[in-house]
């Protein structure tokens, strides 16, 4: 098939041909797909071959795990196309200091993660599998038919050929650098008039603000969250501005793993490739996502455990979807805040949506606020809000984070109060709760 095939043929096969009617049928085919898949790699691929050895990949779901690190140690056996390491990642970095991403590796796309935990990530893509993602992403994106004229603004760290494969002939995509000058955009945007708005919600605030204030003048059908946690003070905030359900893309360098339905409920989309859970608080519904990606053959993805931690939703959605509804993407495991308990000596964890409904719950008067723990015994706070009100805010706050702590049977940390900074850097990921320290190196 031709690129434009392959594209039709995934956009026809995610938005009306995958249908299940219980999640038992769901799991069966997801079996047989990656039982399949697993027959045809594992001879292609040294590293998995040599992994698997002596166990039973028809039973996959227990095969051994890897991470970000087990993956980037073993590049160059892993993948199936002999490309090595050193070569792919000096690609990735001339791309990144030239801001020209079109070049490739022997016809591979080669991408580098933002590496926000402080571990850089590679990935490889070919062609039919960019068109594959293509077809895949419109299904689930576009609000839309494929065939209904569409302006697409798609605000990125660095571009793709991964992503410039969207454009189609009733597709308008325009890449917009996160490095570049907020105004320029506003001015481009304005020119553009996106009827879609696709941008991490740190720069979709920005352009909230320029929205509200009559310097952007835009009126997008369908605005999309990507790339960083979604916080819900930025989520009420960026819908008041623009009048739109924010919609969430969960994509990452390890595959497209999650969207939202017309809802707003954001899913993991099971219907492209497996993904178990390994939970870490079980009663809440809190988990780290272990993915099997059966359709990505340059650099498989089997048995990967990302460290996000997401919240699965417990009622259904009003969607009637099978598939896994989140309640939300809350960070990574690294920003867990670990504090000191009441008695004892084992460090107790916090969850970083812990943190961000007691800043919430403090007062509807916070317009922007970080939590960043720089160890056990101190927290420090970064508010924005009316001048007028900050010692009463200041105040509240410390109420609610007392409050948890005090129920979690920690013992009360210093907290630190500073301004809010201005955001300059919007090419950095915007982290409302981080942890800035190891707790395994603790004392």
């Amino acid at each position: 098939m031709n690129s434009l095939s392959i594209i039709l043929w995934n956009y026809f096969l995610t938005r009306y041909a995958r249908r299940f009617s219980s999640r038992e049928q769901l799991l069966a085919w997801q079996n047989q797909k990656v039982s399949r898949f697993l027959a045809n790699i594992l001879p292609k691929s040294q590293f998995y071959r040599d992994y698997y050895q002596g166990y039973d990949t028809h039973q996959w779901q227990a095969l051994p795990i890897i991470d970000k690190s087990v993956m980037m140690a073993n590049f160059d056996e892993l993948n199936t196309v002999g490309i090595q390491k050193s070569e792919a990642f000096a690609l990735a970095m001339a791309a990144e200091q030239t801001r020209d991403f079109k070049a490739t590796l022997q016809g591979y796309t080669v991408g580098l993660s933002s590496g926000t935990s402080g571990n850089r990530g590679l990935f490889l893509v070919s062609q039919q599998e960019q068109q594959a993602w293509a077809g895949t992403i419109l299904a689930k994106a576009l609000p839309q038919s494929i065939f209904t004229p569409q302006r697409i603004a798609f605000f990125l760290r660095a571009n793709s050929n991964l992503y410039e494969t969207v454009k189609r002939q009733h597709i308008q995509f325009d890449y917009f650098d996160l490095f570049a000058a907020v105004e320029g955009h506003i001015e481009r945007l304005n020119q553009v008039a996106p009827t879609i708005l696709v941008a991490p919600p740190s720069m979709l605030r920005l352009l909230a603000d320029a929205q509200n204030k009559g310097q952007l003048k835009i009126a997008p059908i369908k605005i999309v969250s990507v790339a960083e946690v979604l916080d819900p003070l930025d989520e009420r905030y960026i819908q008041t501005c623009f009048g739109q359900i924010v919609h969430q893309l969960y994509q990452c360098t390890e595959g497209f793993l999650g969207s939202t339905c017309e809802y707003g409920t954001l899913h993991l989309n099971e219907d492209i490739l497996a993904i178990q859970k390994e939970y870490i608080d079980r009663d809440s519904g809190k988990f780290m996502p272990i993915i099997t990606d059966f359709n990505r053959k340059t650099q498989p993805i089997i048995r990967y455990r990302l460290d996000d931690i997401l919240t699965e939703r417990k009622t259904p959605c009003a969607c009637g979807s099978i598939l896994t509804g989140l309640e939300s993407v809350e960070g990574r495991r690294d920003d867990i805040f670990w504090l000191s308990p009441q008695s004892g000596e084992t460090l107790i964890p916090i969850f970083p949506d812990f943190i961000r409904r007691a800043v919430m719950m403090a007062s509807e008067e916070i317009q922007e606020y970080r939590v960043v723990q720089k160890r056990p015994d101190l927290i420090e706070v970064y508010l924005k809000m009316p001048v007028e009100l900050r010692e009463s805010i200041r105040a509240k706050v410390y109420e609610f984070l007392l409050e948890l702590f005090a129920r979690s049977h920690c013992q009360i940390p210093q907290i630190h109060y500073l301004e809010y900074p201005d955001r300059t850097a919007h090419h950095q990921k915007l982290r409302r709760v981080q942890r800035d320290f190891n707790p395994h190196s603790t004392s």
